[in-house]
């Protein structure tokens, strides 16, 4: 293809050449300069006449400034580019890192939940840089600000995926280490919630009123087996096996598959609970797993007139470990198990209760005692 006639213009080193304009076919002028710089002779594009609103004036000007180093020529500029993304492309950023971590790990559990804190709480402090480059300051300002609005647990879960995140990309060393050690908020777990006896009469009177049937068995299964939401909400047919007597809970809190003891309450409850076509026990909106109940059960909570911090379903489970820890019927160690606790420190909450009861038959013993030597 043969190339297309120059034409000069009145200043030095600027010359034009005729195109048109691409979708409407109008003229158009492209302007070139041509200069030298280190002894080299560099011809490149100026630009064009209406895309870039480019004259002979401004092309001149643009030569002087690049003749005297001032500004870097077209060539130079794609280098710095192509640098530049090839530096891009190999900062591991918290946001990169996280992408990967997603990536490698598909079956992660709690995916969602990990998600919606990265996007809401790291992703727009931390997200764009390296784990390399922080300091301590970056996590307390992130610690800080969230504690004015979140409660220590919830600040010291979004701490831990971010303390995940920056020690997955060291394993799979594609980053330096944090310089330092992320500080956790101090969280007190051992939150024990119960009910008194009229308040508990008042809840079920409250459920068997209620005209939520999904709601109403639900929260008495929590009460019943202690199961956790997540379970019951995983709960499927198959799971209950009603002539050997026992539930299969699904990755309880991200373990292993458990088994616990299907009680005569548990039986009754699921012997007159609606059974559709959905797997699922207490299934969602067309008939997938339940995601939220939140509503329903609160309804019954207010009905019953409990107190506002009682949380409806996990102080049920709180119910069923307070009343069998103070039979004094039940040690420990079956507590855990029933609970699916992996290890004995999350039920300690509840040793005092079983050492009220252990307490209450030692003093009926000695009564006991007393009664015979009177006689």
């Amino acid at each position: 293809m043969p190339a297309k006639e120059r034409f000069k213009t009145k200043y030095p080193g600027v010359y034009y050449i005729n195109s048109t304009i691409g979708q409407t076919g109008e003229p158009e002028r492209v302007y070139y300069i041509v200069y030298r710089r280190a002894g080299k002779l560099i011809e490149e594009k100026a630009g064009r006449q209406h895309q870039d609103d480019m004259t002979p004036a401004r092309a001149a000007g643009m030569r002087t400034e690049r003749m005297q180093g001032e500004q870097p020529s077209n060539k130079e500029r794609r280098a710095a580019k192509k640098a530049a993304e090839e530096a891009e492309a190999s900062r591991w950023t918290i946001d990169k890192l996280w992408e990967t971590y997603k990536a490698q790990r598909p079956d992660l559990r709690g995916f969602v939940t990990d998600g919606n804190r990265y996007l809401k709480h790291i992703k727009p402090i931390l997200g764009d840089k390296e784990p390399s480059t922080l300091s301590p300051f970056d996590l307390d300002r992130l610690r800080l600000t969230l504690l004015k609005k979140r409660a220590p647990a919830t600040v010291r879960n979004v701490l831990e995926l971010f303390r995940r995140i920056a020690n997955f990309g060291v394993e799979k060393r594609l980053c330096s280490p944090l310089l330092f050690k992320v500080e956790m908020p101090r969280v007190n777990n051992l939150k024990t919630e119960d009910l008194s006896p009229t308040e508990l009469a008042q809840l079920l009177r409250a459920i068997d009123q209620d005209k939520d049937i999904q709601a109403a068995n639900l929260m008495k299964m929590a009460l019943f087996t202690g199961m956790r939401r997540g379970e019951l909400f995983k709960l499927r047919w198959e799971d209950a096996d009603f002539e050997r007597g026992f539930f299969r809970l699904r990755s309880p809190k991200g373990g292993n598959d458990q088994v616990i003891p299907m009680n005569d309450g548990a039986r009754e409850v699921l012997g007159h609970h609606p059974r559709g076509d959905s797997p699922y026990v207490f299934p969602g909106r067309s008939g997938g797993r339940r995601v939220d109940i939140k509503k329903a059960v609160n309804r019954i909570k207010k009905a019953a007139g409990l107190p506002k911090e009682f949380r409806p379903l996990h102080g049920l489970r709180h119910v069923y470990a307070s009343m069998l820890a103070s039979s004094g019927q039940v040690d420990l160690y079956t507590l855990q198990k029933l609970l699916t606790h992996k290890s004995a420190a999350m039920v300690q909450r509840y040793a005092h209760l079983r050492d009220d009861a252990l307490r209450r038959a030692a003093n009926l013993a000695g009564a006991l005692f007393r009664q015979v030597a009177q006689e």
